[in-house]
This record gives structure tokens, C-alpha cells and sequence, in this order.
């Protein structure tokens, strides 16, 4: 490259940074009271519109909401601030208590129809009322269920990744040391699993086997372990090649020593960002069955099963639906924006590119 050239890049580069390094304008800090005053009036002022209105005027709510608290974000922190991620990492922690606490909270009634008897049918949302998110078609508090629901959908998630992590990564970790014909084995076996439509797998499972959190992790971490094996693989060739990993094997380190003590501590943490992300599509993958019918039935509350019993009422009711499904879809979001931070992190190909 010329000097000349050169020249020009490293003059126009400051400009480049600059305008990549603006904060949001601070006229877009307006926005956030905009949003949750259009949420507030979609949600419990509007009653005579379609759901099409009430569901677009919350979603532009929520998408104006977002804005200005980036720009008052990024005005007080800098414009590197990650307003995303750091709102993903509180709702997950937020999820997660909620999951934790539920069955001691003072909620009303949200799985036995028998207590909920004069509670009120379909009650709309209201922040400021007993049942801040509304009821359903059977007087059952929608706040509680989707706290039940987040209880049984990170039960069921986490369990599945970890049972995939575990099987999946010895397996690929293996796999990818010894290679040969381990190594085409293994392929050839992840290879066929991931080839199987994973839908129909589940529901053939879910038609075989009784359906509660601990057999639904089972069958989810099927789906699993053959991303793990593919991950744990690639993963280990990486790390194989690397000095420490010759040197132990120059000291007279055995395998065992060179896998459990060189390798697994560095192929752990890539596999761990991983985690975010698969728990994220097993939680989607868990709602699909008992949406279907072949997942937790109720009176346990799930996200799929409250989105299925309140599809017949969506129009003139539309929170039956939009209450658990909005709910599954901040807590997926917030799965990939944190699994996408963990990886950047933690994942040296990552960290590479």
C-alpha cells in the first residue's frame, strides 16, 4: 500500500471512530415516558379496538421505550454502554428470582381453578389492581402463571443443557483428542442426530414417555448433545494445538492428566457461552409441545400452554396471549444478548475475528 493511501486511512480513521463513538441524540430521551405511556394506554385504557391496534401500539411502545433509554443511558455511561445487554442481564436475574420465590410470594391463585372462584373472568391488565397482568378464561392470576411458568421452563432448559453439556462435551472432548476413528464415529453419530427433524423427535418421545419437568429434560437434551459433541470437538482441536497443551504432552503428561487438567478447563468456558443460547431455543422448543398438547399440561402453568388456552379469546382478549408470549420472548432475547456478550468473552474464535 502507498504512503499516500495510507495516509488517507489513517486521516479519515478518527472520523470513522467518531462517528461510531456518538452517543445517541439526547432528543430520543423523550421517548422512554412516550413508550410506557403508549404500553399503559394499549394495555388498560383502549377497550373498544382490535388487538391488532392494542398489540402494534404496545410493541411501538416498547420499541420507543427502548430508545430513549439508550439515548439516557448512553449519555450517562458512554457510548459503548450496551443498554441491551445490560436490561437482558437484569431481566434474567429478574426471571430467575421470580422463579425462585414464587411458591412464597402472596399472589392469588394462578394453577387450581377451585381457589380461584370469584376472582374475575378475562380481567384486563392493571398495574395498580390485584391482578397486575389481568386473569384468564378461568379466573387464574396471569402474573403468578407466568412466574409458574418461568419455573418450569428454566427447570426444564437448564436441566437439558445440563445434561447435554455434560454427555455432549465428554464426548466431543474425547472425540476430538484421540480422533481416528473415535472421531468418525462420533461425527457420524451427531451428524445423524442433528439431521432428524427435531420436532418430530420430541413429540415421538412425548407420545412414548409420561410428561413431567424431569423426563421433558431428557427428551430435550437430545437435541442437545450433539451440538455440544460438534462444539466440544472443534473446540478441543483448538486448544490440542496449543504450547501448553505440547508442553504437558513433552513432560510426560498422560492423557487423562493432559484432558481433565490442560483441555477441559479451556474447552469449558466457550462451552458455557454456548449455553445461553441453547437454553434459549430449548425454552421455544418446550412452550411448541405444550402449545401442541404434548408438553406440561395443565393445571401447571406453562408459557405454551397459557398461549394455547387463550388463542380462542385473542381478539377481544388479547392478553391472554400476549402476556405469556412477550414473557417468553424478552427471556429468549435476553438468553442470546447475553450468550452473544458470554462469547465474545470466553470463545477464543470469538475473540479472533
Amino acid at each position: 500500500m502507498s504512503d499516500a493511501a495510507f495516509g488517507t486511512i489513517a486521516q479519515g480513521e478518527p472520523e470513522i471512530r467518531g462517528r461510531i463513538s456518538e452517543p445517541r441524540p439526547i432528543w430520543q430521551a423523550p421517548l422512554l415516558p412516550i413508550g410506557i405511556a403508549a404500553i399503559l394506554v394499549g394495555t388498560m385504557v383502549l377497550n373498544d379496538v382490535t388487538a391488532e391496534i392494542r398489540v402494534l401500539l404496545v410493541l411501538l411502545g416498547i420499541a420507543g421505550g427502548y430508545l430513549g433509554m439508550d439515548a439516557i443511558c448512553q449519555r450517562r455511561w458512554g457510548a459503548g454502554f450496551d443498554t441491551s445487554a445490560w436490561l437482558s442481564g437484569v431481566w434474567l436475574v429478574m426471571i430467575g428470582l421470580s422463579a425462585i420465590l414464587v411458591q412464597w410470594l402472596p399472589l392469588p391463585e394462578s394453577k387450581l381453578v377451585k381457589n380461584s372462584f370469584g376472582e374475575g373472568l378475562r380481567l384486563r391488565p392493571d398495574l395498580f389492581s390485584r391482578h397486575p397482568l389481568g386473569t384468564n378464561t378461568q379466573e387464574l392470576d396471569l402474573l403468578g402463571g407466568v412466574m409458574w411458568g418461568a419455573r418450569t421452563s428454566l427447570i426444564i432448559s437448564l436441566g437439558a443443557v445440563a445434561i447435554g453439556l455434560l454427555i455432549g462435551g465428554i464426548i466431543g472432548i474425547a472425540a476430538g483428542y484421540f480422533r481416528g476413528t473415535l472421531d468418525s464415529g462420533v461425527g457420524i453419530l451427531a451428524d445423524s442426530l442433528l439431521a432428524f427433524p427435531p420436532l418430530i423427535l420430541l413429540v415421538a418421545m412425548a407420545t412414548v414417555f409420561e410428561q413431567n419437568q424431569w423426563t421433558m429434560a431428557l427428551e430435550l437434551s437430545m437435541l442437545g448433545i450433539p451440538t455440544y459433541i460438534r462444539l466440544a470437538r472443534a473446540n478441543t482441536l483448538t486448544f490440542a494445538q496449543r504450547e501448553f497443551v505440547l508442553a504437558a504432552k513433552a513432560m510426560g503428561s498422560g492423557d487423562r492428566r493432559v484432558i481433565f487438567r490442560e483441555l477441559l478447563p479451556n474447552v469449558a468456558l466457550p462451552m458455557v457461552s454456548y449455553a445461553f443460547l441453547v437454553t434459549a431455543v430449548l425454552i421455544v422448543a418446550e412452550a411448541s409441545l405444550s402449545f401442541l398438547g404434548v408438553g406440561i399440561q395443565p393445571p401447571e402453568p406453562t408459557w405454551g400452554n397459557m398461549i394455547e388456552a387463550g388463542q380462542e379469546n385473542y381478539q377481544n382478549h388479547p392478553h391472554l396471549v400476549f402476556v405469556p408470549g412477550i414473557v417468553m420472548f424478552m427471556t429468549v432475547f435476553a438468553l442470546n444478548r447475553v450468550g452473544d456478550k458470554a462469547r465474545e468473552r470466553w470463545d477464543p474464535r470469538e475473540a479472533q475475528i
